[in-house]
């Protein structure tokens, strides 16, 4: 998963980059103009986005975000405690609000419980691995032009594969990006869906692509 944080306070921001690295690429910008550059350059999964930044505050960075259709949870992180501004975010399309000073697991749990609510565990875009294409707004899948059949947790651990392609993926952290820590099922279902996915990638070839590292999770890299 790919995270942006925007924050000026360079030692915090280097403190959340350290949080976060094992879940996340993190990108980082010290100002608004710069945040919001990489923001329309770039896919990300969640935005962390202070409010009193230099060049442009956070308020007018979320503004040109939504105006461009772009609908990345964003977690505001500030030091303002006041309603007023709590009430600014959240109607400029902020989807939660981090007061500072924070702790570590709370900023995790917040960001765990955005992308399980935002519905942006899955990605509205079509991406591509080898001869795989995945519609992300019609959640279908071809597979050297033609129609595969998935149920939509099968696209969804897919997909987050396809999104993290050559890196190793912990049970952990598929189990979290697809089902949640509150589902009601056990970290054991991640095991059975790999095998359902590569019955269903077996006559195209691709199933050995779905690389099991023992001990550790899986990982999605060409044979």
């Amino acid at each position: 998963m790919r995270l942006l944080a925007v924050e000026d306070n360079k030692a915090l921001l280097q403190s959340i980059q350290q949080m976060l690295e094992g879940e996340f690429e993190v990108d980082c910008a010290t100002d608004g103009e710069e945040g919001l550059f990489l923001a329309l350059q770039n896919i990300y999964d969640v935005i962390l986005l202070d409010v009193m930044l230099p060049e442009m505050d956070g308020f007018e960075v979320i503004q040109a975000i939504r105006s461009e259709n772009i609908k990345t949870p964003v977690l505001f992180l500030t030091a303002k405690d006041s309603l007023e501004d709590r009430v600014k975010g959240l109607d400029f399309g902020g989807d939660d609000y981090l007061v500072k000073p924070f702790q570590g697991p709370e900023l995790q749990a917040r960001i765990r419980a955005l992308l399980r609510r935002s519905g942006s565990l899955t990605t509205s875009q079509t991406i591509q691995y080898q001869d795989i294409e995945l519609f992300g707004k019609e959640k279908d899948i071809h597979v050297s032009g033609q129609p595969i059949k998935l149920t939509l947790k099968q696209y969804e651990v897919l997909e987050y594969l396809i999104q993290n392609k050559g890196v190793i993926l912990t049970k952990e952290q598929i189990y979290d990006r697809v089902w949640g820590f509150d589902s009601d099922t056990t970290i054991g279902i991640v095991e059975v869906f790999m095998h359902h996915l590569r019955k269903k990638l077996e006559p195209f070839g691709y199933h050995k692509d779905i690389q099991t590292i023992r001990g550790v999770g899986y990982m999605l890299k060409e044979q």
